[in-house]
């Protein structure tokens, strides 16, 4: 830290602005200066904003040699990019004026048509485009949610673990995620209503409850169909709004994607969908269902914030809906995702120590590994890494912050013999700490 007073005092002539800075040194007393003239202005709600642990690791994990068990990315390799190139290009030559102009803040009629029509392959039979805002994925669905029905110290409900970047933005708006405890199918009822019981009695202001019902993020557990209903009416009953996450829904390995939430609640459930995980992230393209009651203001919301989706990635998508056969499309991905999984199970019951556990999910991109209790996965981080393999530590998915002895591996962007090595790297790393705790 530098001491403004002292540099002041010594300084023989002070350095005006138009005097050239010749010396690191000198940046550095520049920069302090300027975080001292500016630290004042920050708002309190800044100081909750950090960065995701996950891109913390995402940027270490493009080491070369590196394998990467940690980003949960879509494997865009097989899309057909020759074809999307060619959509592009058509586009902008016969459609540019249209596709690079400002548009509507609520999203095109035809892509809010066509997700209705996605949206039926998920389940939800009766949505309709003009109750869909389009969003800059469904990050961007989870912002607005929170600007538009929490202030500072309500609390929101969640599973634990869930996804850190919703954790993050309940942070980033001053509310308090509180965990509802999860086992092998998903969130326990009785759990939920005693949480919400409890915080009730406490005096706190429950706004919703965000969930990932269909292989959670990061565990990949999935919420039982007969749970299903009895988790909305439980909600109901306590007037609290549901946030249904459902960016995997569709990448169910075998049969059809289990009914989400909302199939059946259209006035108590908001639907968050995206084409992140089924087309390409890089897109940024999500949406929100919301019930009819709420739209307007979730749109003027979304619109304050994006003024509108950008219209260029809106007109792909639809080319691509129109003109390529997405439904098959999507059904390569689930074998594929099938065959990774299946790659990593199959590792991790061959060199996984003892005591250590797993699920076994249906679908999405993700298995949570638990080891015993006494270790700690965030400082396995290093020596996973000279070991040449990298992962997510449990402790970036719980509300608690507190220490985790769980783990997330990705096996969606990885081929199969390098989920293998990645595994066998992994495994003395985590037996060492078993033996050491």
């Amino acid at each position: 830290m530098v001491n403004l007073r002292c540099y002041h005092a010594t300084m023989a002539t002070p350095r005006t602005p138009a005097q050239p800075l010749s010396t690191e040194a000198e940046l550095s007393i520049a920069r302090a200066e300027a975080a001292h003239r500016h630290a004042h202005l920050f708002s309190e709600r800044s100081a909750h904003i950090k960065q995701s642990a996950v891109r913390d690791v995402f940027d270490i994990s493009m080491r070369p040699g590196l394998v990467s068990l940690a980003g949960g990315n879509p494997f865009l390799q097989s899309l057909p990019l020759e074809k999307l190139g060619t959509m592009a290009y058509k586009l902008i030559t016969e459609q540019g004026l249209t596709a690079l102009q400002y548009g509507g803040g609520q999203g095109t009629d035809l892509i809010r048509e066509q997700i209705c029509r996605v949206m039926e392959h998920e389940g939800i039979m009766d949505a309709l485009p003009e109750n869909v805002v389009v969003t800059t994925g469904s990050q961007s669905a989870q912002d607005v949610a929170c600007k538009v029905f929490t202030n500072p110290g309500d609390v929101v409900l969640c599973e634990d673990p869930t996804y850190v970047g919703a954790l993050n933005t309940f942070e980033s708006y001053q509310v308090r995620a509180e965990p509802v405890r999860m086992d092998g199918n998903g969130l326990v009822p009785e759990e939920l209503e005693a949480r919400i019981a409890q915080l009730r009695a406490e005096g706190a202001s429950i706004k919703f409850l965000y969930t990932i019902p269909s292989f959670n993020n990061p565990s990949g557990i999935t919420l039982a169909p007969e749970r299903r209903q009895r988790i909305v009416d439980i909600c109901r009953d306590a007037e609290i709004l549901i946030l249904e996450d459902n960016p995997y829904g569709l990448l169910k390995f075998e049969g059809t994607p289990y009914v989400p939430l909302r199939a059946d609640n259209p006035d108590d459930v908001i639907y968050f969908g995206s084409f992140s995980k089924i087309l390409a992230p890089g897109l940024r393209i999500g949406w929100a269902l919301v019930p009819e009651h709420l739209q307007r203001r979730f749109y003027l919301a979304s619109e304050a914030v994006t003024l509108c989706p950008p219209t260029l990635n809106q007109m792909l998508i639809s080319h691509y809906l129109e003109g390529h056969d997405w439904v098959g499309q999507i059904a390569s991905y689930r074998g594929l995702y099938a065959e990774r999984c299946a790659a990593m199970l199959a590792a991790l019951a061959e060199d996984m120590p003892e005591g250590v556990e797993w699920t076994t999910p249906e679908g999405g991109f993700f298995v949570w590994v638990t080891l015993p209790e006494g270790v700690d996965t965030y400082p396995l981080l290093r020596p996973a890494i000279e070991a040449g393999v990298v992962f997510i530590p449990g402790a970036a998915f719980s509300p608690a912050g507190a220490p985790s002895n769980k783990l997330r591996l990705a096996f969606s962007a990885v081929a199969a013999d390098k989920i293998r090595e990645g595994v066998r790297r992994l495994a003395p790393v985590l037996r060492e700490a078993i033996a050491g705790r």
